[in-house]
């Protein structure tokens, strides 16, 4: 008897039901990029089966080139490869507005919470919880992308770039992908790079990739214009639009990888919040679906509700987390819309996965600062200059120490213990 083999051939949705699938990614997208990508895999690949397996990874390693969340831009991805552009919209966007509109309540109650005692109390929990989650973060990273002498030494030397010599977080990202292209094309070993396959053959879009490039970055600057236009660019709402507009440029390896170097701006450098409410919009993030990366809108609306003017706090705040939440996620849709007709070729270039490579390496540093970073203002408060005195906070460290235990030993997710440490930092404030 013959016997055939049956080829599975993905199956082709509505435009309303790729809405409604993208809708419960968008509310159900907890556990970061990697519980997402999970999710993602689960609902569209396993179950739908609107996405071959191979497609998938395909893409997903695409998305690993770019700048940006990877989880969201392989939303944005799907739904354009599925129904062109307004899938892609439809889908990026989904991933996105529940997380920004939870977010966007949450900094709104911080702001009017900010001040009473029980208030304090709870965050004291939150941070110390932030502080073993990011520890967490460090450790599996380094598991994943330290696999070679070379990449451990690219992890150290970001270390010490960051914490000992205080270079720019641009410039040591940077200067590693330029590094990893370099290693690519003479030791690709060192960066355990497999061969790359033949490059794609077919016509280059060259006349569609920089259409979309075009409107794309258009649809970027023109609040940026406005608020030129309008009030000035000494504004407040100026230096956010360009500040996390840089910081969209160079977001590789994840929201953690530019924490350190956005709180760093956003409390050194322009004074908008301090060290522990950086903690503390991590801690909110953590707690919403979406990306990461979310935190910036919290930023965005303390820094505006702090300067108002013209505006009442209130206008000002959601102004300013409105522009964060355009400039940070506008360029993660021009990436895919612009390159995702290159995405073949792209999968073979061998020196760009080696810049990739090299900056995920890094990253591990910039992590590993980012821990000492937050370590210090969440255990010994006088890291923070609004917290007076010296002493280490025994509440702040037991808590740390709960939530490691919670985090390492008992393999509890996100979400429960964050609310365990929020319950134990309300029992220690009665004290």
């Amino acid at each position: 008897m013959a016997r055939f083999c049956m080829v599975e051939v993905p199956v082709q949705p509505t435009f309303s039901q790729l809405l409604r699938a993208f809708w419960r990614v968008g509310l159900l997208s907890f556990g970061g990029p990697a519980g997402q990508i999970a999710l993602m895999h689960r609902e569209l690949v396993d179950e739908r089966r609107w996405v071959a397996e191979e497609e998938f990874l395909h893409a997903l390693n695409f998305c690993h080139l770019l700048p940006g969340p990877e989880a969201q831009q392989l939303a944005t991805w799907i739904g354009w490869r599925l129904h062109g552009l307004r899938g892609g919209l439809a889908a990026g966007l989904l991933f996105v507005i529940p997380g920004a509109v939870i977010m966007l309540g949450l900094s709104m109650l911080y702001v009017a919470a900010t001040g009473l005692g029980w208030f304090a109390a709870l965050f004291l929990g939150v941070k110390a919880a932030v502080l073993a989650i990011v520890v967490q973060a460090l450790l599996r990273i380094a598991g994943r992308a330290l696999d070679t002498r070379f990449k451990q030494g690219l992890a150290v030397a970001a270390f010490v770039a960051l914490a000992m010599l205080a270079l720019p977080f641009p410039l040591v990202v940077l200067g590693a992908g330029a590094l990893g292209m370099l290693v690519a094309a003479t030791r690709p070993h060192w960066l355990a790079l497999k061969p790359g396959g033949a490059p794609a053959a077919g016509p280059r879009p060259w006349r569609s990739t920089i259409s979309a490039a075009a409107v794309w970055a258009t649809v970027w600057a023109a609040p940026m214009v406005l608020v030129a236009a309008t009030l000035g660019t000494h504004h407040v709402l100026w230096d956010i639009g360009t500040f996390f507009s840089q910081l969209a440029v160079v977001t590789f390896g994840g929201a953690y990888a530019v924490l350190a170097y956005m709180a760093q701006e956003a409390v050194q450098g322009f004074g908008w919040l301090s060290a522990g409410e950086m903690a503390d919009g991590l801690g909110l993030a953590e707690t919403t679906p979406g990306p990461l990366i979310m935190v910036t809108q919290f930023v965005g609306y303390l820094a505006a509700f702090r300067s108002p003017a013209p505006f009442t706090p209130l206008v000002a705040g959601l102004l300013g987390a409105g522009l964060t939440t355009w400039v940070t996620f506008a360029p993660c849709f021009g990436w895919i819309f612009t390159f995702a007709p290159w995405i073949d070729r792209l999968a073979q270039a061998t020196r760009l996965k080696g810049g990739l490579a090299a900056v995920t390496a890094a990253v591990v540093g910039v992590i590993a600062n980012l821990t000492v970073w937050f370590a210090g203002h969440v255990l010994f408060p006088a890291f923070d200059t609004s917290v007076p005195g010296w002493g280490f906070d025994w509440r702040a460290g037991l808590l740390a120490v709960v939530a490691g235990v919670l985090v390492f030993g008992a393999k509890w997710g996100v979400i429960r213990v964050l609310a365990v440490c929020a319950a134990g930092g309300l029992i220690l404030g009665s004290l």
